[in-house]
């Protein structure tokens, strides 16, 4: 028997697959320091539990990576054009996701966390300009195996802050022994100065612990806008070079994309960091 923090486990969730109701993490004691007693084969299970939970979501990422890796591949073969500068992924390590499960107030069932949370897989597509962040976001959307959850388009309206970014939560199926499952993988589009601005904004929200100084606010939006005029006029000379072949595209709010909700403000570092997570790796 071996005994652990309390708060270590009891924030844990549990596997729900074949139950009617989530029972609890583990039978267990709490000592009077605040501790839990279990036993190997009790932390062995949950451990497994945890992994098969955070596995169907890596399959899920890999979906969409293998899709976005078959455009990028194809523009450069069949249009001597690739509008995907760079790719970053994550799925988040169980300590960051026992943090939001606390933050947000969710049960600790793995049914409720698969209900609460859309960001545990989490993809960030760097294009050149502002028209590929919709071609990329149209041609991904299209495909009949993709199925669009929700759309906040941060570019034709940016948050308060002067944050930009397309962000979408995208549902994807993955085929394992057991059959096909539906799963969400979050997808940001940013072109490079929007992520240029982003990274210097998380630098500095990290720095001051989230609590900036209102003259660095200022700052910060107008560099945000200042990386809005410099996106607009090298997009105009992309467009001269190549004969317009990069035209305007409208943003995805006026294209009317079916049952998606207007984009919602959040704390200003909520929408900048879903895939700042330690583990983020390029594909």
């Amino acid at each position: 028997m071996g005994t652990v923090p309390h708060r270590t486990l009891v924030e844990l969730p549990p596997s729900v697959k074949g139950m009617a109701t989530p029972a609890p993490l583990v039978p267990a004691t709490a000592s009077d320091e605040g501790e839990i007693t279990v036993s190997p084969s009790e932390l062995r299970e949950l451990r497994d539990e945890l992994q098969r939970f955070m596995m169907e979501y890596r399959f899920g990422l890999q979906e969409v990576e293998t899709k976005i890796g078959i455009l990028r591949d194809e523009f450069l073969l069949t249009h001597d054009y690739n509008p995907i500068e760079h790719v970053s992924s994550r799925v988040k390590s169980p300590d960051s996701l026992v943090e939001k499960v606390q933050r947000k107030g969710i049960d600790g069932d793995f049914a409720s966390i698969r209900r609460s949370i859309t960001d545990i897989a989490g993809i960030r597509i760097t294009c050149s300009f502002t028209a590929d962040v919709y071609r990329l976001f149209d041609l991904l959307t299209a495909q009949d195996d993709v199925r669009v959850l929700q759309v906040k388009d941060y570019i034709a309206s940016p948050k308060s802050n002067g944050y930009k970014s397309l962000h979408a939560i995208l549902e994807v199926p993955v085929f394992l022994s057991t059959g096909r499952i539906e799963v969400p993988v979050e997808v940001q589009f940013r072109t490079i100065a929007m992520d240029f601005w982003a990274s210097l904004e998380h630098k500095i929200y990290y720095k001051y612990a989230t609590r900036v100084p209102d003259e660095l606010l200022e700052s910060l939006k107008d560099a945000a806008e200042t990386a809005a005029e410099l996106d607009a006029r090298m997009e105009r000379l992309h467009r001269q070079i190549r004969g317009g072949g990069a035209g305007q595209v409208a943003p995805v709010a006026v294209r009317e994309i079916a049952a998606v909700p207007a984009p919602v403000e959040t704390a200003p570092d909520a929408a900048t960091r879903p895939v700042d997570d330690p583990g983020v790796r390029p594909v």
